[in-house]
């Protein structure tokens, strides 16, 4: 941990009583902590922690009973409801404290950050949003989609402007705006945030240590052994889509690219919540498989199992997967409307987005030419490394020092 941060506000914050008590449908909240942040040998601790863990759990239960009568937001509407209820508290508690803001550095996520933004610029505070997706441009660009597949979708998409209009007034609030990947940056930009507000800072994956070897193997597990190349003749190449079945993820286009491979030896597996229609997940070849919603340590058997991994996505703010993908080994065949992970050619490959045939053609680039595996499955492994949490950090901190920077220089002119 490198020091710099003084409080964290979260939700749910699961300290030694919580993670006792997670137990049954509450189990997941065990995971919603870090050791990093956890109290010294000596007893002090790492950073101030403040949650709301059972106004958290109270407001899921009730957000659950309204859906069983039928009396549920839209996903939208509540991303709206329970960002402003999280903005509000921290603003609350900071007020209540009266902590002294100015010349520091405020981070939030969008959706979470407008009350809290608004109060803390009164207090001299230098507001740092971090922007999770590309927004309209994303919606749009989905509802595209929903025009060129009519009947695909399960729900069409609908997005209140109230939930356009929260993250606008956000964007004009922060003094810097961090997305994930240059593609949301450029999204932002066409929405008329100015250039020099945002920084591109890309996500960072870790695995746990031990993770991806266990002495027992998965039922789904692979059998391959480390480094043996692919051979087309002995086993068909499986390729991996995991993620939501939805069209923002190009299901659709990799359903067309399964037809135009379906006389070739290669395996489709479809792993994720489905989102898309039964009559559209009929029109899918023989050679591919719909497994269905997964959790984290199967997902990381379907890794192991796999031999490529395919996201045609339409619109991702980064799409973290393609990291987990490549520290498992496998080369990653994705579009430019995403993260800027894969280097084309050398660890999996890019293709246009919306264009089946294309993709089509880079998976069958392993049959026709299968040593090509092996280099990439390297390559890989080696290109996951550099996305890590010590990066991560170094990025943030070279973020606060430019801000810093530019405070003092405020500062002293304004002396």
């Amino acid at each position: 941990m490198s020091g710099r941060l003084e409080t964290l506000f979260t939700e749910i914050w699961a300290g030694p009583l919580t993670r006792r008590l997670a137990l049954g449908p509450l189990r997941s909240l065990a995971g919603r902590y870090h050791p990093d942040l956890e109290k010294t040998e000596s007893g002090k601790q790492k950073a101030e922690i403040i949650s709301w863990n059972w106004q958290t759990v109270a407001r899921q239960f009730f957000k659950k009973v309204r859906s069983q009568k039928s009396e549920a937001r839209s996903s939208y509407e509540q991303f709206i409801s329970d960002g402003k209820w999280f903005s509000e508290r921290v603003r609350d508690r900071l007020a209540r404290q009266g902590t002294e803001l100015r010349g520091k550095i405020v981070f939030s996520y969008d959706t979470t950050a407008l009350e809290l933004f608004r109060w803390a610029k009164t207090r001299g505070a230098i507001c740092v949003l971090g922007q999770m997706d590309p927004g309209r441009v994303e919606v749009e660009m989905v509802r595209e989609e929903e025009q060129r597949w009519p009947g695909w979708t399960r729900t069409p998409i609908h997005v209140p402007e109230e939930y356009f209009q929260r993250r606008e007034e956000e964007w004009r609030l922060a003094d810097r705006i961090v997305v994930n990947s240059q593609w949301s940056a450029d999204a932002l930009v066409h929405q008329g945030v100015p250039p020099e507000r945002l920084v591109v800072i890309p996500l960072a994956f870790e695995t746990k240590a031990g993770s991806g070897h266990s002495k027992t193997p998965h039922p789904i597990a692979s059998q391959r052994g480390e480094g043996e190349i692919f051979n087309p003749s002995n086993t068909p190449l499986r390729v991996l889509f995991l993620g939501q079945v939805v069209l923002r993820k190009g299901i659709q286009y990799l359903v067309e690219a399964a037809k135009l491979l379906a006389n070739e030896s290669v395996q489709f597996d479809v792993v994720g919540p489905i989102g898309i229609s039964d009559a559209a997940r009929s029109t899918a070849p023989p050679n591919m498989l719909f497994h269905g919603r997964t959790g984290r340590d199967e997902a990381a058997a379907w890794y192991e199992r796999s031999d490529v991994f395919v996201l045609p996505t339409i619109s991702d703010g980064f799409a973290l997967t393609q990291i987990e993908a490549m520290a498992h080994g496998l080369p990653v065949i994705t579009t430019p409307n995403c993260g800027a992970v894969v280097m084309d050619g050398v660890d999996g490959y890019i293709v246009p987005s919306r264009d089946s045939a294309a993709l089509a053609q880079a998976v069958q680039r392993y049959l026709l030419e299968p040593e090509l595996w092996h280099s990439q499955h390297k390559a890989a492994k080696i290109k996951a490394k550099q996305f890590s949490l010590a990066k991560l950090s170094e990025e943030f901190a070279k973020l606060e020092e430019k801000i810093s920077e530019k405070t003092k220089t405020e500062l002293t002119n304004d002396e």
